[in-house]
């Protein structure tokens, strides 16, 4: 039976992130997608113009129309945008028990556009985390969801403990936004800690990396994967996306899943 995977996150009008990415990654792996849509988005790739949230009670309606007749073997969030769509998922999550769960707390656009309301940082937090198989911030989120500088790798290894000890069962801090001729992620897993490194491309084609790689992270856990391999794996995906990134578009263009097929 093919492997069913449910995400939870904002559309984005430009194709490059949200729902869309998230789409396109399920794709290029061959399970099959499905979305609860809790945001739209009217953006490209220079930058959020516009954001319309949906009300959280049709959130939760999507989640259960799936949860209820389709089935699902994993799923990931995205973009939430206020601390009542945040309820909503954690509600649905638990009543539906899906697991696992990878939260990816889109917080800021790459473009500097907020995409999470500031009263729902504590909601991220106290809801949603506890139900993460991992959680998957980027530098900036991490700094925001811990009230912390993150400058370094060490930094990056405190953070990703300090999540863990909010509730998470494993975290995974990107290191995107760090200098140097590496970019180096670093897993937690309640245990140990894990460095995934990869050459870093001059590209500015990143727009939508985030989503996509929690995306791959949620494939691997859904195929059986150990969390050290599924994150193994969407870091290769994730390189072979960014260099085969799109030059779309007057900003930002987006990485390219199907760089996953060579």
């Amino acid at each position: 039976m093919i492997l069913r995977l449910l995400t939870i996150a904002g559309s984005d009008s430009s194709g490059g992130a949200g729902i869309q990415a998230d789409l396109k990654t399920f794709t290029v792996f061959g399970v099959y997608g499905m979305t609860a849509i809790t945001a739209l988005t009217a953006q490209n790739t220079l930058g959020v113009s516009g954001i319309f949230p949906v009300a959280p009670a049709f959130v939760r309606a999507q989640i259960d129309a799936v949860a209820g007749d389709v089935g699902i073997d994993a799923a990931k969030t995205g973009m939430l945008a206020t601390r009542a769509i945040i309820e909503a998922v954690a509600d649905a999550v638990r009543a539906h028990r899906i697991a696992p769960l990878v939260v990816d707390p889109v917080m800021v656009a790459q473009s500097g556009a907020r995409l999470l309301e500031d009263d729902a940082r504590a909601a991220l937090l106290a809801e949603l985390l506890p139900l993460a198989a991992v959680v998957t911030p980027n530098v900036p989120e991490a700094e925001a969801l811990l009230g912390m500088r993150v400058a370094s790798l060490d930094d990056m290894r405190r953070a990703a403990r300090r999540l863990v000890e909010a509730g998470a069962a494993a975290a995974l801090v990107k290191g995107g936004h760090l200098e140097g001729a590496e970019a180096v992620d670093v897993l937690y897993d309640g245990t140990d800690l894990h460095e995934l490194r990869a050459p870093r491309l001059a590209t500015p084609h990143t727009h939508g990396t985030g989503c996509m790689t929690a995306a791959a992270l949620a494939v691997g856990l859904a195929q059986g994967l150990p969390l050290l391999g599924a994150a193994e794996q969407a870091k290769r995906f994730i390189s072979a996306a960014i260099a085969a990134g799109l030059a779309l578009g007057g900003g930002h263009g987006p990485a390219n899943p199907l760089g996953w097929r060579g």
